[in-house]
């Protein structure tokens, strides 16, 4: 059976033949441009030509590429911003730590420093926390009776007075800062001796000098320390310095306003002065003085009365015999 083409058909070179014929051509040519390199310029030229083909069908790749990348870069740029942050927290919460704990630290030295030098007895204490009144300028410390402490021993810091434990518990004691309305200390001024009574709640934080005449020797900026007569401060405690004095022309009293220097609302760290004052007991009479003898003018009068009725009694013991 005859499976040829018909003849209307032309028929050419079988396709093995070119294959052949092609496969030895670029033989040829590989052997040739090894050789002699003469076909660097046709490759130049193949190469400018197809350059714009050759972008085109790469820009799908570029921009996939381009877009995995950007999403990967965003996710590891939020990871490490992330984690930036976190850090920048931790230190920033660590300087503020230090800040404190060095704070701190320089505070327990110079209270440190204050209790050696203090001839008094002190207890050092802790504010645990602010009183539940708040309409009271209170805080409580962790020392009680069992560490020493009663009512009435005054509060310092580094830098003077605190207030005065009003509350005593075992293992706890309730403090009455200098600022409460209720609190009182006798103060006098360093400049010039005047003496003078401090009281607080007249402004916030602030202390005032009540009833001071109007030409009483006060100037801004002195300094009061405790005055020690009323037994429960030891004198000489610095308390407070004159910011402020009203002078008013229709009153002869003039309102003197004072900060009290002590870190009232500043510091965690305080100390307890267990002053007892030696103030001596009141004498006591131990016998009626007996009445002065009617005419008698001196005590040799007196005398002479006595001795008179002495000599009077003796007959009369001697008339029964």
């Amino acid at each position: 059976m005859d499976y040829s083409p018909p003849p209307l058909f032309k028929q050419g070179t079988s396709a093995v033949a070119r294959l052949v014929l092609y496969v030895a051509i670029a033989l040829a040519l590989l052997v040739v441009d090894a050789r002699f390199d003469a076909l660097s310029v046709g490759r130049q030229v193949a190469a400018t030509v197809l350059m714009p083909v050759e972008r085109l069908v790469l820009t799908p790749r570029d921009a996939l590429r381009t877009m995995f990348d950007y999403a990967q870069s965003s996710a590891m740029l939020a990871t490490e911003n992330r984690e930036l942050r976190q850090n920048a927290v931790q230190q920033a919460q660590a300087s503020v730590r230090q800040a404190q704990l060095e704070s701190e630290n320089n505070q327990l030295r110079k209270l440190l420093g204050l209790a050696q030098q203090s001839a008094t007895p002190v207890t050092a204490a802790e504010i645990l926390y602010d009183a539940r009144d708040p309409y009271s300028q209170r805080i409580v410390i962790d020392k009680g009776s069992q560490h020493g402490l009663r009512a009435g021993y005054p509060v310092i810091d580094e830098r003077g007075v605190v207030g005065q434990v009003t509350r005593v518990s075992p293992f706890q004691s309730e403090v009455t800062l200098l600022t409460d309305k209720d609190q009182a200390i006798p103060v006098q001024v360093v400049r010039n001796g005047l003496r003078s009574v401090a009281f607080g709640g007249a402004r916030a934080g602030q202390l005032d000098l009540r009833f001071m005449a109007a030409a009483a020797d006060l100037q801004q900026g002195d300094l009061l320390v405790t005055s020690g007569l009323d037994g429960t401060y030891p004198p000489g405690l610095p308390v407070a310095k004159i910011v402020h004095i009203e002078r008013k022309a229709d009153t002869a009293f003039s309102r003197v306003y004072c900060e009290p220097v002590a870190g009232v609302r500043a510091h965690r760290q305080l100390l307890v002065v267990r002053y007892d004052a030696a103030i001596p007991a009141r004498e006591t009479v131990e016998a009626k003085p007996e009445a002065p003898v009617r005419g008698a003018k001196s005590a040799a009068a007196r005398a002479a009365a006595d001795s008179a009725a002495a000599a009077k009694a003796a007959p009369a013991k001697e008339a029964p015999r």
